[in-house]
């Protein structure tokens, strides 16, 4: 895809290459995935947890919902904030510095003794923990054209394993050690990362010339002025709110129909994790110029497996519904791949901006899921939840097959 000519994307004189990109090595890019996933692992760990943190803490009833939202807004935040100055600062420097502010929120957690030093911390870890979206463009920026959609789907595999395993592992730890434990333990990895990504990351120093002002200007006229923006950014926000209403469901349905414990939800979760084996393939598919087939199957694929997802938790079939997780899973997935893969094609310069606007919207509109998922439980159960994830898939379908006639090619 050709650079854009919007003059949003044109923000200063042209970036300064740190070398003429050759790709990434096996060992480089696994480095990238598993930073990736160990960092956004972080936003998870309470919410597996919400009870025994509620309990040990004293904070009860309708406020025990503060758990989850605080890190939330913090990444919310981080996402708008940190993300951003991609195209501002020395990206090594930035991605060490948010390694370092997430250990010190985990640190604040496993310490905390009360309610609001635990909120803060919370806030901190999901500020902070953002920091996996600026790997993700610093790789692409270290690969040639080529092969941009292999490494993203490479390093995003990374990513959604470590959101699939979060909550599984929360519970296996916690069972274990006590909710404090793996806080501590993301901590000390958080750490081991830093080092490790300081010892084989290159430098990557965007060239100079505007402000922080300027950036965060510049990001309102990225979303108003670029269509395949405003398009891929509410495509993967409606079905990233489907994957979140999934997974807030199922554990309500093992529980009630299955007779589940926490520990078999939590290897279900695992089982569910299979769908970041779809990432790679859906890299390479962007790069061999397939990226509309690609989308059509993604949201295609969603729409299906909600549907038999519905019938498998009336049928009690533990299998369909092992299967529907990981179809699920592997849609959603090649839909950001794929989507990714777009935004980082329209202007090397600006890609910091590109995936903080991308990524914000994302999530605020993904954060609906969880609210839509007990609502719609509460109100028709599980075939409720399944049909109003299936709804999602069919209503993105119809806005993407719009895309014929729109003279912005996505």
């Amino acid at each position: 895809m050709a650079y854009s000519n919007n003059p949003a994307l044109q923000p200063g004189a042209p970036e300064i290459a740190v070398a003429e990109p050759n790709g990434l090595s096996p060992a480089l890019t696994f480095l990238f995935a598993f930073a990736c996933g160990a960092m956004v692992g972080n936003i998870y760990y309470a919410q597996a947890l919400i009870g025994l943190i509620s309990d040990d803490l004293n904070l009860h009833g309708g406020m025990a919902g503060f758990i989850v939202t605080v890190t939330q807004l913090g990444y919310g935040a981080g996402l708008l904030l940190l993300v951003s100055l991609a195209d501002l600062f020395e990206n090594r420097r930035l991605v060490l510095l948010t390694l370092g502010g997430t250990a010190l929120g985990l640190a604040g957690a496993a310490m905390s003794g009360s309610a609001t030093t635990f909120l803060i911390s919370s806030f901190a870890i999901g500020f902070f923990a953002c920091g996996a979206q600026v790997l993700v463009p610093f790789a692409s920026h270290l690969v040639p054209a080529a092969s941009r959609g292999r490494t993203i789907g490479n390093v995003m595999a990374g990513l959604l394993t470590g959101i699939m395993l979060a909550r599984p592992l929360a519970n296996l730890v916690a069972s274990e050690f006590g909710w404090r434990a793996i806080f501590w333990i993301s901590a000390a990895a958080m750490l081991a990362v830093l080092v490790l990504l300081r010892i084989a990351l290159p430098k990557r120093q965007p060239q100079g010339g505007i402000h922080y002002g300027a950036i965060l200007k510049s990001m309102w006229n990225l979303l108003i002025t670029t269509p395949a923006l405003q398009r891929r950014a509410f495509y993967q926000g409606i079905i990233f709110a489907s994957f979140n209403l999934f997974w807030t469901g199922i554990p309500l349905l093992l529980t009630e129909q299955f007779g589940y414990s926490q520990r078999q939800i939590a290897l279900f979760a695992l089982a569910g994790a299979a769908g970041a084996l779809a990432a790679p393939i859906a890299g390479r598919l962007a790069d061999r110029g397939y990226t509309r087939q690609g989308t059509a199957i993604a949201m295609i694929t969603l729409t299906l497996w909600f549907l038999i997802a519905g019938w498998a938790g009336t049928a009690i079939s533990i299998a369909a519904l092992v299967l529907s997780a990981i179809f699920i899973d592997s849609a959603v997935q090649t839909n950001q791949i794929l989507s990714q893969r777009i935004i980082f094609s329209l202007n090397d310069a600006a890609r910091g901006r590109l995936n903080a606007v991308y990524m914000t919207i994302v999530f605020l509109i993904g954060s609906s899921g969880s609210a839509i998922a007990a609502a719609s439980y509460f109100y028709g159960g599980w075939w409720a939840t399944c049909i109003t994830g299936a709804v999602m898939g069919l209503i993105v379908l119809g806005i993407f097959a719009t895309e014929r006639t729109s003279k912005s090619p996505v």
